[in-house]
């Protein structure tokens, strides 16, 4: 194709769903379903316009897969609101570590038992299909039990942390596969991967992430509630802030989707620094009613003005990425036929292993049957899984595995992205239409 027409599609697909969203809502489609389906349609499936070949162009697309998991965490961050240490986070964390864990070993014994896979490449299939996505979780709304954001809240959260949780066992997946003679399983270096990849790689990520956040978001205020400076571009303090945070952690070896996640998590506590003897300019409605330079530097509603200034940027970005990679997905579908193998195993991650891993973690947590239920369900497989996929791709695994991993992943993805969606529609409808 040629630029003019890729031009021509790319702005198509971004008028075409906001002209089209009202009528998707009625429909009971998600735009993760369309934008699936639109990369089918324009894949090797259909109208062979671009073709994202996982096994030869794996270097590329995981890059692109990078960046719109960077993008999506922070923007996660910054809805999420909870401070670092409130007891809400005791639950994703429990989620996004001991059920990731336990997920992973389940996946790895379907993957040696039913698909006949190498212990190694069977340890890499956990770990890729174990993360949840957090912008498809975020979707998920509830109003069961006392606490009635608490389900939503998890999972979002949850999703947010398991896609960085899953390197240590991406790590040791690869050198398990890689094990032979006298490098087998039983020489690798279990001490350096429990320091390294277990603890300092998201400790470090968190602290790094969350230094950054903090310190931007002081500083921004502190400019323009005093000395007015530093105003307008906030397009840039965002974009500025995942660059800076994901950078510096990789840099130490650190977990650097963990860092935009906490710069967004951090950036978005930031308080406001009154002056003394300055008045607030009233309520939301008053505050409305002012031109933005006079609220975003008024030292009482600095900081609300600038989070929600960068939110709004960051939440249309996170949305273009996410429309991006997931007709991806759906471009690539063709790549891997889908076998009846492939899904039975995708049909015992979905069905089976998600909800026995959840089971183990919230063992103790005081939930409803239903929250219960909700959160064994809405493991939603997205951007994560598509990422690890294409990392491990990279590393130059063995073809027969190669494409057994990315026929699971990828199909489990589309599956994923069907059937959540189509139980979040439906559970939406039916909250909203009761009385």
């Amino acid at each position: 194709m040629s630029f003019a027409a890729w031009m021509l599609l790319f702005g198509a697909l971004l008028l075409g769903m906001v002209l089209l969203g009202t009528l998707l809502g009625r429909m009971q489609l998600t735009s993760a379903m369309i934008y699936l389906g639109i990369g089918w349609v324009l894949g090797p499936g259909v109208l062979d316009i671009f073709r994202p070949d996982p096994f030869s162009r794996s270097e590329l697309l995981l890059r692109s897969a990078e960046l719109g998991l960077a993008i999506s965490l922070f923007a996660v961050g910054l809805r999420l609101g909870v401070p670092f240490f409130d007891r809400l986070w005791r639950l994703p964390l429990r989620l996004a570590f001991l059920s990731l864990a336990v997920m992973v070993g389940l996946t790895a014994i379907v993957g040696v038992v039913l698909l006949q896979m190498p212990l190694g490449a069977a340890i890499l299939l956990g770990a890729i299909l174990a993360p949840t996505d957090p912008v498809l979780a975020s979707s998920v709304h509830t109003d069961a039990g006392k606490d009635p954001e608490r389900v939503g809240f998890s999972l979002a959260a949850e999703g947010a942390l398991n896609d960085a949780a899953a390197l240590p066992f991406v790590i040791l997946g690869l050198a398990v596969l890689r094990a032979t003679g006298d490098r087998a399983i039983w020489h690798f270096d279990w001490l350096q991967w429990t320091a390294v990849d277990l603890i300092w790689t998201p400790v470090a990520g968190v602290a790094i992430g969350g230094s950054f956040g903090a310190l931007m978001g002081w500083a921004v205020v502190f400019l323009r509630s005093r000395y007015r400076q530093a105003i307008g571009l906030d397009a840039f303090i965002g974009l500025g802030l995942i660059g800076v945070a994901y950078g510096a952690a990789l840099y130490v070896s650190a977990s650097g989707f963990l860092a935009v996640l906490a710069a967004g998590i951090a950036f978005g506590r930031g308080a406001e620094q009154p002056r003394r003897r300055e008045q607030a300019l009233g309520g939301h409605a008053d505050v409305s009613g002012h031109p933005y330079e006079a609220v975003a530097t008024h030292s009482h509603h600095a900081s609300a003005t600038m989070k929600e200034s960068v939110g709004r940027f960051n939440d249309q970005l996170e949305k273009v990425a996410e429309m991006g990679l997931i007709i991806l997905v759906g471009a690539m579908l063709p790549f891997v036929p889908l076998s009846p193998l492939i899904l039975g195993a995708i049909a015992l991650s979905l069905l089976l292993l998600r909800p026995v891993s959840v089971a183990v973690a919230i063992v103790g947590e005081q939930l409803t049957s239903r929250q219960r239920i909700m959160l064994g369900w809405f493991g939603i497989r997205g951007v994560g899984s598509v990422y690890y996929l294409l990392y491990v791709l990279s590393q130059g695994v063995p073809g027969d595995v190669a494409a057994l991993l990315a026929g699971v992943t990828l199909w489990t993805v589309a599956f994923s992205i069907t059937l959540h969606g189509l139980s979040t529609r439906a559970m939406t409808t039916h909250h909203v239409g009761a009385p």
